[in-house]
């Protein structure tokens, strides 16, 4: 079932992007009540060599004292807020600073071997929300009426495999190529065909999620040169299933629809905003949809800035 949603602003500035998502991901809650997520691009504004991290703590006496210490012992922490979120768990958010991209997903591994600790992700041009629960809830537990950006992607989830917890809600981002997101409708049936090639040129997978396996495969792609329409054009003939796929790159989204159109999508646009939903209920919350566009069976759409 699932809702996603996206949203880019045409004039490159920043817009509150955290407040449309919500609005349009809060259509679509009946398509997900377990979790949801945004990826919202072009609002952090970090220096060159810092990232940002959010990190899964259960409340557990000294625990977040044991991870700053190990955080500490390889760069100095920068503005620290703790959330708290459901189910004796909170979620630590951090800059760090690192010399180069490549340091990302080892200090993520290395992290994850804190028992009760999980780093849910780690970007640079993006900020990434994501946790169980619906969708007005986690926008106001993580303020996202203040979340401002360029463009941005969300999704609303009911699972039909995997966990429902923070690290299985979507968006996923793969480390391959820096702070590339997908939120997907659907299924891969030939999940495995895709995974197995991916896995000996080095890409590591962390679950048996198929949004996970897709990720991997736009990030492939886009780091060999792909642009991210031709990327999209070769996800429709290379995986089977019912799907809806939304990318977020730090310059654009796109969307990916299977060839026999088993799952939603329509688009809207005008001269200031390119819009993409499960739903055009989705749509009226940020754009005029005179002219709402049904995505066709096995067509792609994106939009760069």
């Amino acid at each position: 079932m699932c809702g996603i949603a996206g949203i880019i602003y045409k004039d490159k500035k920043t817009h509150n992007v955290g407040e449309s998502l919500t609005a349009m991901l809060e259509s679509l809650q009946h398509r997900g009540p377990d979790s949801a997520g945004f990826a919202i691009y072009g609002g952090l504004d970090l220096p060159e060599d810092h990232y940002q991290l959010n990190i899964e703590v259960k409340n557990k006496p000294g625990l977040l004292n044991q991870l700053k210490t190990t955080l500490t012992q390889i760069s100095p922490i920068h503005n620290e807020e703790l959330i708290h979120s459901v189910d004796n768990y909170a979620v630590y958010k951090c800059e760090i600073e690192l010399e180069n991209y490549d340091l990302l997903k080892p200090l993520i591994r290395n992290l994850d071997k804190i028992e009760d600790i999980q780093v849910i992700n780690g970007s640079h041009s993006f900020e990434m929300i994501k946790d169980v629960g619906l969708v007005d809830d986690i926008s106001k537990r993580y303020n996202l009426n203040t979340r401002v950006g360029t463009h941005g992607i969300g999704h609303t989830r009911f699972a039909t495999e995997s966990g429902v917890d923070r690290y299985h809600a979507h968006p996923y981002q793969s480390y391959i190529t820096p702070d590339i997101t997908v939120v997907h409708n659907g299924q891969i049936t030939n999940y495995w065909k895709i995974r197995d090639p991916l896995e000996r040129k080095g890409h590591i997978f962390e679950s048996y999620n198929d949004t996970e396996c897709i990720v991997h495969y736009m990030a492939d792609k886009l780091n060999e040169g792909y642009k991210l329409e031709e990327a999209l054009e070769d996800a429709v003939n290379d995986l089977d299933g019912p799907f809806s796929i939304l990318v977020g790159t730090p310059t654009g989204i796109g969307i990916a629809k299977d060839k026999l159109g088993l799952r939603p999508g329509v688009m809207a646009e005008n001269d200031d905003v390119f819009a993409i939903a499960s739903e055009e209920m989705a749509l009226q919350n940020v754009i005029d949809t005179e002219y709402v566009e049904q995505i066709a069976p096995g067509e792609t759409r994106s939009y760069t800035i």
